[in-house]
């Protein structure tokens, strides 16, 4: 009797599951060209966000000090308040960023950071007269890059991504050999990367050297799941188109959920010690989001439509 009660049970879950599955089929077999709009609509927003804030700033990101070069100064000095030191320095520095780094067992404070585009000696004496001591090789540590040396170094990062895109594009084409279908992941991977960068503005977060790595990151992150659903959906005859397309989903869904809880766990981890890190990791933390956007509405939407006009065709 138990046994046959457990298989009830579960015939009642598969069916439950079916009907579940049929009703999303039928829902998004007669809105998917109106969602769309969601991704458009979002895209739109954005480029006139970009736009405005190009025209005010002249630059399409907030950059700080590895990119625009200035003076990072390190003081080995515990308990300090921040919000106290930045009202003080905000009179002294035309720009400036303070950060504590803290230990990653207690989370005391075990060091504050300052970034300035103000020269070295200045910036330094500033410090001096705040801290009420000198700062030396065994109390502080202080580092200075040029301008001329960080706009360069910039270039080459843009340089580099834009390859990198670029290649990832002709991989794409070669693979699929299908305009509509490649089109739609680079137009995918493409919004993960805009969309980033447009957001990184709106929150004030500055990109760095470490964030500009990260975006080339991303792009990786931005293809495989397309790259996985446009196959399913191409190159596989069995079942249904949505049921190809729920097969992509459940394997796609699963890779990027479990790498973005990943980077959210090292975010938290290493927030308090290293900028580099952390970074890294929000700006893949938000690149992962826009792609859940952009491949499972804006991709899956294209593609669903090339494929259906096909077969009408």
């Amino acid at each position: 009797m138990t046994e046959q009660k457990e298989n009830k049970e579960t015939q009642s879950k598969t069916k439950e599951k079916q009907r579940f599955k049929t009703r999303v089929a039928r829902f998004h077999d007669k809105y998917y060209k109106h969602l769309l709009l969601i991704p458009a609509l979002i895209l739109l927003f954005f480029f006139v966000y970009m736009g405005i804030f190009y025209s005010n700033t002249g630059d399409f990101i907030h950059r700080d000090i590895s990119l625009t070069g200035g003076t990072t100064i390190t003081v080995a000095f515990a308990n300090i308040d921040l919000d106290d030191l930045k009202e003080n320095l905000t009179d002294r520095f035309d720009s400036f960023n303070v950060r504590e780094i803290s230990n990653l067992r207690t989370r005391k404070q075990i060091a504050v950071v300052i970034e300035t585009t103000t020269e070295p000696e200045e910036a330094k004496q500033a410090l001096e007269d705040y801290f009420g001591f000198e700062l030396t090789n065994e109390n502080s540590s202080t580092e200075f890059t040029g301008t001329a040396l960080s706009k360069g170094f910039f270039r080459q990062l843009l340089i580099a991504v834009l390859l990198a895109f670029v290649f990832m594009a002709l991989v794409i084409f070669i693979i699929f050999r299908n305009f509509v279908p490649s089109a739609a992941i680079i137009i995918s991977a493409f919004a993960d990367i805009f969309m980033t960068l447009t957001f990184l503005n709106i929150l004030g977060i500055q990109m760095s050297t470490a964030g500009i790595m990260a975006l080339l990151m991303l792009i990786g992150y931005s293809v495989d799941t397309d790259v996985l659903l446009t196959n399913r959906v191409l190159k596989r005859k069995e079942g249904t188109l949505n049921s190809r397309i729920y097969s992509a989903f459940s394997t796609g869904i699963t890779m990027t959920l479990t790498s973005l809880l990943a980077v959210i766990a090292a975010l938290l981890v290493v927030s308090s010690f290293s900028a580099i890190l952390t970074k890294i990791f929000t700006v893949l933390i938000i690149g992962l989001c826009f792609d859940l956007l952009n491949t499972w509405i804006t991709n899956v939407s294209i593609l669903k439509w090339y494929v259906v006009s096909k077969e009408r065709d």
